[in-house]
């Protein structure tokens, strides 16, 4: 694996004056993983001198840390030791980077999210605690003049959807549009998303709570990754095969089914998939469009393994909606429940080897990352947690077709390779073939 020389570091700070003081985070703000989400996203060269110039792109961030102020602040702590944000304005580390090894072609041929890939492409940061800094960016251009554009951002500032707002916000900037009016505005009320005076928890939310079995979290955070990709014409079938189940429940059904055989678990042993829900538009009211924090919450459903495996992918995806279908009642309920706990210590240490986390980044435009130079040829996670994670998201520049990217124990991904090819084999579907596998 090739080396990255880093040319400079520096902190970019707003590029006008932004509001100071404390930013408070909800409960769901506190409860994410508390740690930073490394993505990397990755652009042909288009033949202009000015491809991606540190200049162009340090002073873009400059500006869109105007709006996005929160990101140039530190996190804080309140007086009774509750996890804040200071808005500071001290800034973001930004580093600039070259890779005499890779050419793009060569890198998204070799590329599986990793520890290797992301510490070749994004800053390291420091453990995450007060008063660590909240946004790394790195610019590396490589052999070919493309250039990977890799960023940390901290899991208690948000969620994957207002990280897409903030980099589809920057990227307008530096196409031009102003940065004083970005095209949806964001939103810091975190008190929307406060638990209620008279706390009133209708659910269980095991999600939220320790494993029945401790998790080896040493074992747990051994995988092998991949990325697959399917086509337009193999979801649609699949979506047939799991009548009214929505394309995101139809995939990670086959994923659940797949990983179970591949894992050769006992039929009676119990599998569960986790989910997480954007929970934006599914409140009463809703949120605001551009509400920029933590508004997705944990769910999961339950299923035994010889259930899961030996019925048709049909009854996994109606399995799965009982882990995609969640409202209000459910949210404000997870919000008041974790009022009541240390919710800035809730178990993160992984998942059984039983178990599937499966999240959606289909709604994450790729076109919108485009800086002026053209939109991303890959935009992904740049590493993976740990095994038994999917993330489903649009495969770039392949309407209608997905890109899934997956970890699993390194002993159980060959198989799961040969079973998901078998299954989209078997699709009905005309000249279909084996997904794209790395």
């Amino acid at each position: 694996m090739g080396a990255v020389q880093v040319l400079t570091s520096e902190l970019v700070v707003p590029a006008d004056e932004t509001p100071a003081g404390a930013l408070w985070l909800s409960n769901l703000d506190l409860a994410a993983r508390r740690g930073y989400t490394p993505t990397v996203y990755f652009y042909r060269p288009n033949g202009e001198p000015g491809f991606f110039a540190a200049d162009a792109v340090r002073d873009s961030l400059a500006r869109a840390l105007v709006a996005f102020y929160p990101l140039a602040g530190r996190l804080g702590l309140d007086a009774d030791g509750r996890v804040q944000i200071d808005c500071t304005g001290e800034g973001a580390v930004f580093v600039t980077a070259r890779s005499d090894h890779y050419s793009l072609d060569e890198l998204m041929a070799e590329f599986v999210p990793c520890g290797e890939m992301r510490d070749l492409f994004v800053p390291p940061t420091p453990a995450p605690n007060p008063p660590c800094a909240l946004l790394f960016v790195q610019v590396t251009r490589l052999r070919c003049g493309g250039v990977v554009l890799g960023q940390a951002m901290h899991h208690s500032v948000c969620d994957a959807r207002g990280a897409a707002h903030f980099f589809e916000t920057w990227a307008s900037i530096a196409r031009g549009a102003s940065a004083m009016t970005p095209p949806v505005p964001p939103c810091f009320d975190h008190t929307l998303l406060a638990a209620r005076p008279a706390r009133a928890v209708a659910y269980d939310h095991p999600e939220y709570k320790p494993e029945p079995e401790p998790v080896d979290a040493v074992a747990a955070s051994t995988y092998a990754s991949a990325i697959l990709t399917m086509t337009k014409e193999q979801v649609g079938a699949l979506k047939a095969r799991c009548a009214g189940a929505s394309t995101f429940r139809a995939v990670v059904a086959l994923v659940w089914q797949c990983a179970c055989r591949a894992r050769a678990l006992p039929p009676e042993a119990e599998t569960r998939l986790y989910s997480m829900v954007d929970m934006r538009a599914r409140l009463a009211p809703p949120l605001p469009p551009g509400y920029f924090g933590n508004a997705v919450v944990r769910t999961s459903v339950s299923a035994k393994v010889g259930e899961v495996v030996s019925n048709p992918v049909g009854y996994a995806a109606r399995r799965a909606l009982a882990a995609t279908s969640q409202g209000d009642d459910y949210a404000r309920s997870l919000v008041d429940y974790l009022e009541g706990v240390d919710a800035m210590n809730l178990p993160r240490s992984g998942i059984s080897r039983a178990h599937l986390r499966a999240i959606s980044w289909m709604g994450m435009s790729l076109y919108e990352a485009d800086f002026g130079w053209g939109a991303p040829a890959f935009m992904g996670p740049a590493l993976m947690y740990y095994s038994g994670f999917v993330y489903v998201m649009n495969a770039a520049g392949k309407d209608g077709a997905l890109a899934l990217v997956l970890s699993l124990e390194p002993e159980s991904m060959p198989e799961f390779r040969k079973v998901f090819a078998e299954e989209l084999a078997r699709l009905d579907v005309h000249g279909a073939t084996a997904p794209e596998l790395k």
